[in-house]
């Protein structure tokens, strides 16, 4: 019997698709995929963060256009069907690619057990970051910069380079602006009440709970909420399900629009429904620049330069500058209200610019 076990739709444990579809066999078969290559992606990491790398997805399809692409990461529904393995760190998984050979590899993680497993992998090319005497190490001269911005808060803080452009640097590839790749899988199917004759904003009013230090106050965002709703916008709050109540609340006293905290999927397809998106460095942020709308972005605690917005976002800032770089918690003494004295820079983000940047990039896409 012949068997195509190169054939990109091959399992080996069970029929492949075609049979189970139209009951074909191996043998002059016309939907034989040859697959020449493996490729194998580790990026653990939080949702945002895994979103924002699946832009290496272009370049790499354009080096291996056959090649079969599996990725391991904690956040595997956030992956769009151009990924053919979506794999979840779990013993059965690692005992699966350890016996299994890899054109390309490439950890992009600095987590032990990722870096542990890029040593353990059989693969003729190996980019970014593997264990050396117990501890995370770049392979090559292209992974040390992300490796020595990570150690000294110095060097990040005088980094200039995009977190997009880093990452390509380390897998072998240059930067040209490709896009996330976010695949809207729910869309068309629930009918949000929403008017469509307005300008839709979101306003995505969290950062979840280990970062609070970027948390814009909420009288700002109800603010904020009034001012575009008297400028003829549909506001709409995002958030999960630890913004809930706050959201409840903005909704009660402006009269914005507040549907719910969602399933990721749904919340993607919900963040689909807007215009332009107000957001913190969260979650959000990147979903917004998967689905290419506009982006105000608010930080303060992160380096500006490691942002890619495709030109189609503006980042707002503390007028008064962030002393808390990468930290959890805002290192200013007095409390926000204080009279005089220090307070959290995030105060210093006035409602007016935020609602000048949203009216000034609906204007120009006008």
């Amino acid at each position: 019997m012949i068997l195509h076990t190169d054939c990109r739709h091959f399992r080996g444990d069970v029929p492949c698709k075609p049979h189970k579809l139209y009951g074909v066999h191996c043998d002059g078969c016309e939907h034989y995929d040859p697959a020449p290559q493996r490729i194998l992606i580790i990026k653990l990491g939080a949702i945002g963060d895994v979103i924002r790398t699946t832009p290496l997805l272009t370049p790499l399809r354009k080096a291996y256009p056959n090649a079969v692409i599996y990725w391991l990461t904690h956040s595997p529904e956030v992956l769009p069907a151009s990924v053919d393995h979506k794999l979840t760190l779990r013993p059965e998984t690692l005992l699966m690619l350890e016996e299994t050979s890899f054109d390309y590899a490439i950890n992009l993680d600095k987590e032990r057990e990722a870096c542990a497993l890029l040593n353990r992998v059989d693969a003729k090319v190996k980019k970014g970051f593997a264990l050396k005497d117990g501890k995370c190490a770049p392979l090559d001269a292209a992974a040390e910069h992300k490796f020595n911005t990570g150690l000294f808060d110095d060097l990040s803080r005088s980094n200039t380079k995009s977190y997009l452009v880093e990452m390509f640097d380390i897998a072998g590839f240059t930067f040209n602006g490709e896009k996330y790749v976010l695949e809207n899988s729910e869309a068309g199917k629930r009918q949000w009440k929403i008017d469509k004759s307005k300008p839709v904003t979101g306003l995505n009013t969290g950062c979840g709970g280990r970062w609070t230090s970027r948390l814009w106050p909420e009288e700002r965002w109800r603010e904020l909420a009034l001012q575009l709703l008297a400028s003829g916008h549909e506001v709409i709050l995002l958030g999960g399900e630890q913004e809930h109540e706050k959201n409840t609340r903005l909704a009660a006293a402006t009269g914005a629009t507040y549907f719910g905290h969602f399933p990721l999927k749904t919340f993607i397809d919900l963040i689909g429904q807007c215009d332009s998106v107000v957001t913190q460095v969260t979650m959000g942020m990147h979903l917004t620049l998967g689905l290419g709308k506009r982006l105000v972005l608010l930080n303060n605690i992160f380096n500006r330069h490691e942002f890619e917005l495709y030109g189609n976002g503006e980042i707002i800032e503390p007028s008064t500058g962030c002393e808390c770089y990468f930290a959890a918690s805002c290192k200013r003494e007095a409390p926000e209200r204080a009279a005089g004295g220090e307070h959290h820079c995030m105060i210093d983000i006035s409602v007016g610019r935020v609602a000048d940047a949203v009216l000034a990039r609906q204007a120009k896409a006008v």
